[in-house]
């Protein structure tokens, strides 16, 4: 399990996200459009950089819903690898079975 402060500090991350997601995209808009005058471009790339560090996607790190585990992430189930195995031998998960060959 996951220590509960770093998992706080995802969901933390994610309201970030989701608070600057359009302004966010708009200004990236601006600094990409080659057709807007350079001063116009330089002013939204400064007040992209004004943006929190922790508002930025790439930041964000998929998580196990159960446990919080960071890696061996199973997005189509959001749970970790041992989560998902031990809810595999169980019967928990419907239409998962163990392979035999």
């Amino acid at each position: 399990m996951s220590k509960t402060s770093v998992v706080e500090r995802d969901k933390k991350r994610d309201r970030l996200v989701a608070k600057f997601k359009e302004k966010r995209s708009a200004l990236k808009k601006i600094v990409s459009n080659t057709k807007v005058s350079l001063e116009e471009r330089l002013a939204a790339q400064a007040i992209l950089t004004d943006l929190p560090r922790n508002s930025s996607p790439a930041r964000l790190k998929k998580r196990c819903s159960q446990t919080g585990r960071p890696r061996g992430y199973i997005g189509f189930f959001g749970v970790s690898r041992i989560v998902f195995r031990e809810l595999a031998s169980n019967g928990l998960l419907p239409g998962v079975k163990k392979a035999s060959w």
